[in-house]
């Protein structure tokens, strides 16, 4: 029996025809992720399974370390086929977790294989797939790109990146356009001055400018911002516990930064403050250039201090937080909209509990000429599946105009997650389906068929002003 079937996710007749006639064929545009620009330029073929599915994966290694997995078949010296056989063991331990979902729709999508796969069918699967890798050139990075119809797509890359490889892609003939997206987290890390001062001489490397104050360091980082706009570049992005509002003069940022860059660590107090100032300061650079702003909020990352060390940053330890958002997220956008410096900004949201705290704060501060100008991003990270989906979506059309969001993303290291974007469209179809079989919403499928339409594609491009997208 078929578990990904043509109505999967879909359970009315309205649904289904709402996705099979709407939402199927539509163009993606990937407007925030983490896939490697090098690969994409150089059409990296994948040398087996584990490469293009499980590497740097951090969702499948929580699961397999609940399983009981030891860490060397997850992130250790094991083989990539002993590592997959051990994930495939784990699988059916997944069930109503959404691996279990994404699994199997990216083995169908992907390889065309219908089996549920556990520890029984793992060697056969795991031959299957890597040859049809080896000799279907869809299954390579542009393939892929291709296969999906990815028109368009934003990868997240550090203001120190010489974009070596997005100008390589821009001048080949490869017609999905690939864009950077300024992300200078590193710019913040006043707390740890030993990365902090690391980082800095990259960015004067990079930048061409010496960085001995705090002009300086905004200087190189108009450089960039300047280099990024450029090559294509209409948005920034922030990774953030919380959106700060400790406002402070340039004088007390300019004194953090001077002891950060000396080696004395700011405290949580004058992290803040400096925070504060510089993410400001880098809103007033997208707005001057009708960039795009995002905010990813909500996170505690970093937990487990004993698997930090050993092995680093991103490996599945990190959590939803409950800081205090509403707050602070309005009083720093009231300040750039008092000076009219509020660029277009998307809030992705971590912990559903501030669901309806964020998207009614966004609301406060939209006007202009822009349709939706704060948006309330869509479900992320542990919030990307259905219910979290189906959240997010009932928070924003409840409080917002849900004919106005810009859609799905994938915020994912890997080629196989552009099923991400299917699986939204099967909910949010499935979600205004039911509503129109319970007489919630019009009964009008060209009226509600467009506005699924425009969510899964025409909104991004418009909203996002990515050239030739």
């Amino acid at each position: 029996m078929t578990f990904i079937d043509e109505d999967f996710l879909l359970t009315t007749p309205s649904s289904q025809r709402l996705y099979h006639e709407y939402a199927f064929d539509q163009p993606i545009i990937d407007y925030h992720n983490h896939l490697s620009p090098r690969d994409i330029a150089e059409n990296r073929k994948f040398e087996n399974l584990f490469e293009m599915w499980i590497n740097h994966d951090h969702y499948k290694w929580r699961a397999m370390r609940a399983n009981g997995i030891p860490e060397n078949l997850i992130t250790g010296d094991a083989t990539p086929k002993d590592k997959f056989l051990a994930f495939a063991k784990t699988v059916p331990h997944t069930l109503r977790n959404p691996l279990y979902h994404w699994t199997h729709l990216e083995l169908k999508r992907f390889f065309n294989i219908d089996e549920l796969l556990c520890e029984e069918n793992a060697e056969t699967v795991w031959n299957q797939c890597n040859e049809q890798m080896a000799q279907r050139d869809e299954l390579s990075t542009q393939g892929i790109l291709k296969q999906f119809n990815v028109t368009a797509l934003c990868t997240t890359d550090d203001p120190t990146d010489t974009l070596e490889f997005h100008k390589q892609i821009a001048a080949s003939d490869f017609e999905t356009m690939v864009y950077p997206c300024f992300r200078p987290d590193w710019a913040l890390f006043v707390h740890r001055p030993h990365e902090f001062k690391l980082w800095i001489a990259k960015l004067e490397s990079t930048s061409g400018m010496a960085i001995n104050s705090l002009d300086d360091l905004l200087s190189a980082l108009r450089n960039r911002h300047d280099f990024f706009h450029s090559h294509g570049a209409r948005l920034s992005d922030h990774g953030c516990e919380f959106v700060p509002a400790a406002f402070c003069d340039h004088a007390t940022a300019a004194g953090i930064f001077d002891k950060a860059n000396q080696g004395v660590a700011a405290n949580t107090q004058q992290h803040e403050s400096f925070s504060t100032f510089m993410l400001l300061e880098l809103a007033r650079m997208d707005a001057q250039k009708n960039w795009t702003n995002q905010f990813h909020t909500g996170v505690w990352r970093n937990n487990n201090t004993r698997l930090f060390n050993s092995i680093g940053r991103d490996i599945g330890c990190d959590s939803m937080g409950d800081a205090s958002q509403g707050r602070s997220l309005g009083a720093f956008l009231n300040r750039l909209d008092q000076e009219d410096a509020l660029p277009q900004t998307i809030v992705y949201n971590l912990n559903p509990s501030d669901n309806y705290l964020l998207s009614t704060m966004l609301g406060n501060f939209q006007g202009g000429a822009m349709p939706g100008k704060m948006q309330f991003g869509s479900g992320w990270w542990y919030l990307d599946q259905k219910e979290g989906i189906e959240w997010q979506l009932n928070a924003l059309s409840n409080t917002g105009l849900l004919s106005r969001f810009v859609g799905m993303l994938t915020d994912s290291r890997s080629f196989m997650s552009f099923t991400r974007h299917e699986y939204f469209r099967r909910i949010l179809c499935n979600m205004l389906g039911n509503d129109m079989k319970n007489g919630l919403i019009p009964n009008d499928f060209q009226f509600i068929g467009t506005m699924v339409k425009n969510i899964c594609y025409k909104n991004a491009k418009d909203y996002l002003r990515l050239e030739n997208a």
